[in-house]
């Protein structure tokens, strides 16, 4: 894996972006774009600590079977488009992969085991988490606590002679969060600026 995974459920992101967009258009009295998908994942890596470099940056999109693509980025599919796929800008090289979750497991327990393995992996050094973890419903608490269970207690790989380094992990989301072990960084931000709305509109 590379030193900088951006994992993202990208169902959870779809939404969240639809959301801004009606809102958006409500407010500013204009028509939002679809959002720029490289400028939002720039955002989300700088919010996640990274600066100007030759960095490499892992872009993982997380999305249900039967969803071919997101409908509110440019570009969105995912087969076409999102998968064994890379741009290279000022931040460094963004690989981009795609992975449909069957219907045999859950979207959250597929989510979870899959940010698990991610911190097994020792080349690992940066991870930026996007999902709902905002606890609005059963559901996206109990995700919420999965999730910051990990940060808290990272998993370590059996029979190691000694522990792994820890991580600098950073959770996105629409509402603060409280806990230990990641830090924590609004997802709107990202997003209002990958639709093209700036502050001086409101």
């Amino acid at each position: 894996m590379s030193p900088n995974i951006i994992l993202i459920d990208a169902e959870h992101l779809d939404r969240v972006a639809f959301d801004l967009t009606v809102n958006f258009e409500r407010m500013l009295g204009r028509a939002i774009p679809l959002a720029d998908l490289a400028h939002w994942l720039d955002c989300i890596a700088l919010d996640g600590g990274l600066r100007a470099g030759n960095n490499e940056v892992q872009a993982v999109f997380i999305h249900p079977k039967e969803k071919a693509a997101l409908q509110h980025f440019n570009p969105g599919n995912f087969k076409d488009d999102l998968h064994d796929k890379a741009f290279r800008d000022h931040l460094g090289e963004f690989g981009l992969s795609s992975f449909a979750v069957e219907p045999i497991v859950s979207q959250d327990d597929f989510f979870v085991e899959s940010f698990e393995a991610i911190l097994l992996d020792k080349a690992v050094e940066r991870v930026m988490v996007v999902a709902d973890l905002d606890g609005m419903t059963d559901e996206s608490a109990a995700l919420a606590r999965r999730i910051k269970n990990l940060c808290m207690n990272p998993p370590q790989p059996e029979n190691a002679e000694e522990p792994l380094p820890a991580k600098d992990i950073t959770l996105f989301s629409m509402q603060p969060l409280t806990g230990r072990g990641f830090h924590q960084e609004i997802l709107g931000y990202s997003l209002t600026s990958a639709l093209g709305v700036s502050g001086n509109e409101f």
